[in-house]
């Protein structure tokens, strides 16, 4: 029952996940100064500072939820949140009392200030002015952009971008981040206002003033929340929109729009070159196209250079091989750049090309890098549709050789299936290389080998407990083998529980305890099966009396039923 309110406790359970929900039931003492208002509900929770919490239902009945704490400005619906919506859960008998009261005060004040004359509201205004600094300021934004002191609107729009009142230590941290971010969103409000106010060819400089401003700020910033990412974007915006209502110089604004992207302080903005299109004209794009040409012949592996390249000529409908020239000047070493090459020539209908440089890439690869996974897929695949099966065979095996693991192991048994040539001679010699590929361990901490996660793979379990009792597994690849023949072999599977509880008995900590009861699980299942339960109940108290003096361990162990 939601009684007047649109969620329960089971949202506030979804919404914040089972630990803040369960953190958040030790706050409802903290919460203070709530405020019910028509659709969002305030308060403060007490925590480690005073954090201001907020409530909003949507029309639909969603609940979202806001808290300044850490962990609520990553935007999750933190443990305060929680707090605050048991709190109001708690006092549903009276909520739409509360909600009807301040739907009447709305109502009232609204009516009240209609009634105001102009002297009054001037005088109540310039009240709330002297007692609130950050009111005083934002009016005083929007009246520089909002009239002709565009000197002082300039002044004021960079000023909402400067770090250093937010920079204790020469960088703006997680915890001010926020609030420059909500302090350089007004930057935005203002470039908006001064293009809305007829004076767009000054919102056109000073919009590139401000980008240039966050892009050189942005490296000494934390936004983990993504705020300033989203303020960049709303200049770049504003910017574009200032251009579109100025229509600036065409020529001029292409030198400067395609420097700014070539401007390593760029990364902070998406700007996009055919955004502007409209605002360059066909002078502007012929400008910009000369420029981006220009510097990619001077830094053909550029990354910026080479997308501006990638980008005209294929808005220009340039031709395949141009593209292909952009691409084969920075050969990717793991042959990820001949992948792109090849799909290119693939979809002008140039298969053999395509081929021919994905081939290429395979064998120019460099044996640290590569080859790329996806390159291997496109050369396999294209030679299944060839009908040649025996030559992807080859190319696993030629990989398998070259970097042995489970997965290449895996490739190579599924193209030889497809072939018909898996079982004989092509698994075992599969298996060779991967034997090869390891050496016998003694040390439990060793990091196993891909034979034995292959044999197990195939569900060779005989075959995988002898390369493990030969030295071929780790720690986890003997469990996994036993959890797989527990079943069938509950003796041998035993055995490999007990041996790794013994160590666990010298060690302390919540992990270990939860590990020792897991196998202790494992091994009263096997003694189940081998119908010795009592013996397993005689090994359980004696390891109970031995460890009695880890209480957290013998707490475990009771919530286990062990």
């Amino acid at each position: 029952m939601t009684h007047a309110l649109g969620f329960t406790e089971e949202d506030l359970r979804r919404l914040a996940g089972t630990r803040s929900f369960e953190r958040g039931l030790g706050y409802l003492s903290a919460v203070s100064r709530l405020d019910i208002g028509v659709a969002v509900i305030t308060a403060t929770v007490d925590g480690t500072d005073a954090y201001e919490v907020e409530l909003a239902e949507d029309e639909a009945g969603g609940l979202t939820g806001w808290c300044d704490c850490p962990y609520g400005q990553d935007g999750n619906f933190c443990k305060h949140c929680v707090a605050l919506g048991l709190t109001v859960l708690g006092q549903t008998h009276c909520v739409q009392q509360q909600r009807s009261a301040a739907t009447s005060r709305t109502r009232l004040l609204n009516t009240w200030l209609e009634a105001r004359t102009r002297e009054e509201l001037l005088a109540l205004v310039r009240e709330q002015l002297a007692d609130d600094r950050d009111l005083r300021r934002r009016l005083e934004w929007r009246a520089a952009t909002a009239g002709q002191d565009t000197v002082t609107a300039r002044e004021r729009i960079l000023s909402l971008l400067d770090t250093r009142p937010f920079a204790r230590y020469g960088y703006v941290e997680y915890a001010d981040a926020r609030a420059y971010g909500q302090q350089a969103t007004e930057a935005v409000n203002a470039l908006r206002t001064l293009t809305a106010s007829g004076q767009a060819g000054a919102a056109v400089e000073v919009a590139r003033e401000a980008l240039l401003a966050l892009g050189r700020a942005y490296g000494e910033i934390d936004d983990s929340n993504g705020l300033i990412g989203v303020v960049a974007t709303g200049l770049a915006e504003a910017h574009l929109e200032a251009c579109r209502t100025a229509l600036p110089d065409p020529v001029e604004t292409a030198e400067w729009l395609v420097g700014h992207l070539l401007d390593d302080g760029n990364d902070v903005t998406d700007t996009e070159l055919f955004d502007y299109r409209e605002v360059l004209g066909e002078p502007g794009m012929a400008r910009a196209r000369e420029l981006v040409v220009a510097a990619w012949r001077a830094n053909p592996k550029g990354w910026t250079q080479k997308y501006l390249m990638e980008r005209l000529l294929k808005a220009d409908g340039g031709s395949v091989d141009a593209l292909v020239a952009v691409h084969a000047a920075d050969l990717a070493p793991n042959g990820h750049t001949h992948l792109v090459i090849a799909k290119e020539l693939e979809a002008a209908g140039r298969a053999a090309e395509a081929l021919e440089w994905a081939e290429r890439g395979l064998r120019e690869a460099e044996s640290d890098r590569g080859p790329d996974d996806d390159l291997v897929a496109f050369v396999c695949e294209r030679y299944a549709r060839a009908c040649r099966l025996a030559d992807v065979v080859a190319l696993r095996r030629d990989l398998l050789g070259a970097r042995p693991s489970l997965a290449a192991y895996q490739y190579l048994r599924t193209a030889a299936r497809a072939a018909g040539a898996w079982d004989g001679s092509e698994r075992a010699g599969a298996l060779e290389v991967l034997k090869a590929a390891a050496q016998p361990q003694k040390d439990q901490w060793y990091d196993g080998s891909a034979l034995v996660d292959a044999l197990m793979d195939d569900a060779d379990l005989d075959a995988a407990w002898q390369a493990a009792a030969d030295g071929y597994a780790d720690q986890q690849q003997w469990l996994s083998l036993a959890d797989r023949i527990r079943d069938g072999q509950p003796a041998d599977a035993l055995t490999v529980y007990l041996r790794w509880i013994d160590p666990l008995r010298k060690q302390t900590g919540d992990s270990t305890y939860e590990r020792m009861a897991e196998l202790l699980l494992s091994a009263r299942s096997c003694h189940r099966t081998l119908g010795t339960e009592a013996e397993f109940a005689a090994y359980l108290a004696a390891l109970r009396t031995d460890q009695k003096r880890k209480r957290k361990l013998m707490a475990t162990l009771d919530q286990h039923g062990l």
